[in-house]
């Protein structure tokens, strides 16, 4: 989903396919792997800190509630920053826009490896995270504006595969440095990435060739802003990407800490492997389109919440093996549960697609931030069963609101 009006305008073009980048040209290639490069880095940096919460909570001495502010701080930056730079990011260059916000991300992940408190590492994230919107609100605006419609498709595909390889290789690739050093080195080493990445698309990606700077309206935003809050659905659909991804990130946040305690008690670098059923999530991704294709985003859409909540249940086992099933089906379901709400923004918004996706993910990145702190407070109440009771309790809502979707008359 394209996060700029200028991409709206690029799919809509009178230009003929010609113009633009054809796939299997070298073009083409530059242009796919340079929005791969950066979308790995954005994502490998933005949750490289996710698996190491524990132990940022023996260092400073913190509460689970308050290590999760190293991911709240830094999602909730991106959110609120999100639409303003989309706007921004309309009167200059896509590719400057990129590689200065990978640049800056980059650094400043360094700078949080020397952070005296956390405190200071706080401030760090949240810089990061203000520095790091310019990616992903340009991005894909980048490959719509840039790519023949015909090869759309697979670069699109690649793009995201980045974000998803890169979130996942974050979380794999930290704990085996912070084991092997500390929690220090693996951010350095993931921000010194992030800095290469920027250099490989500042030499990579080609320089736009039918973006048309645009002056930023600030009334026009809100204009069309109202008109997608007055839909009968869209709202609902925002409302449901803060909470599946609020419920995500929160299992996730959470789960280092079970298994750092008793009866599990794993090293970093262990517990860094229950991240890998995000393969299973990029499968989920690819097969519930193909499945919401066949049958609807409305019948498929609650039945992933379901499975997604089913294996939050499953997650109470103190069986190791079973506790591994329940996180694939948490991840399965929420990765095909995004999928297809994500898809139904661009369907139900009619008009100023880039404004609606950018509304759901700012939506996404915020209950990122509120539900993964919030659900920390309630750890304190009973560890793990209370996270998982919290949870579901989120979920139920979400599938509520996916009920009600289901009978919304689709749009002609």
């Amino acid at each position: 989903m394209a996060l700029s009006p200028a991409a709206d305008a690029a799919t809509s073009s009178s230009k003929p396919s010609s113009a633009y980048l054809q796939f299997g040209t070298a073009g083409y290639r530059k242009a796919a792997l340079g929005t791969f490069f950066g979308g790995f880095a954005t994502f490998a940096m933005l949750y490289c800190l996710q698996p190491l919460m524990p132990e940022l909570a023996r260092e400073f001495g913190l509460t689970p509630s308050q290590a999760s502010g190293a991911m709240s701080m830094a999602t909730g930056g991106l959110a609120l920053c999100l639409v303003p730079v989309s706007l921004i990011a309309d009167r200059y260059s896509r590719k400057l826009a990129m590689v200065t916000a990978l640049a800056l991300g980059g650094a400043l992940t360094v700078l949080a490896a020397f952070a005296t408190d956390f405190k200071a590492l706080l401030v760090m994230r949240t810089l990061f995270g203000l520095a790091l919107a310019g990616l992903p609100a340009v991005a894909m605006a980048y490959l719509s504006e840039e790519i023949a419609p015909e090869s759309l498709g697979r670069a699109m595909g690649l793009y995201i595969a980045g974000n998803a390889s890169g979130g996942m290789s974050g979380r794999l690739i930290a704990p085996l440095l912070a084991d092997a050093g500390s929690w220090r080195v693996a951010t350095a080493v993931l921000g010194l990435m992030g800095i290469a990445a920027a250099l490989a698309v500042a030499r990579t990606l080609p320089a736009s060739r039918h973006f048309v700077p645009r002056r930023a309206s600030l009334a026009a935003m809100k204009q069309h802003a109202a008109q997608h809050l007055r839909d009968a659905g869209l709202p609902w659909l925002f409302v449901c990407a803060f909470l599946l991804m609020g419920a995500f990130v929160s299992y996730y946040n959470y789960l280092g800490f079970r298994l750092s305690a008793p009866p599990f008690s794993l090293p970093l670098s262990v517990q860094g492997l229950v991240f890998l059923p995000y393969i299973f999530g990029m499968v989920a991704s690819a097969w519930a389109g193909r499945l919401a294709d066949r049958f609807g985003r409305r019948e498929v859409l609650w039945m992933m919440v379901c499975v997604m909540t089913a294996g939050l249940l499953v997650s109470l086992s103190d069986n190791g093996m079973v506790l591994g099933l329940g996180t694939i089906l948490v991840t399965f379901g929420f990765f095909a549960s995004h999928s297809i709400a994500s898809s139904w923004v661009g369907r139900r918004a009619r008009e100023n697609r880039a404004l609606a996706s950018a509304l759901y993910l700012s939506a996404y990145y915020l209950g990122s931030s509120v539900l993964g702190w919030t659900t920390g407070l309630v750890w304190h109440m009973g560890a793990w069963s209370s996270v998982v009771i919290n949870l579901a309790l989120v979920l139920g809502l979400c599938l509520l609101i996916a009920f009600y979707l289901r009978r919304l008359p689709p749009l002609k």
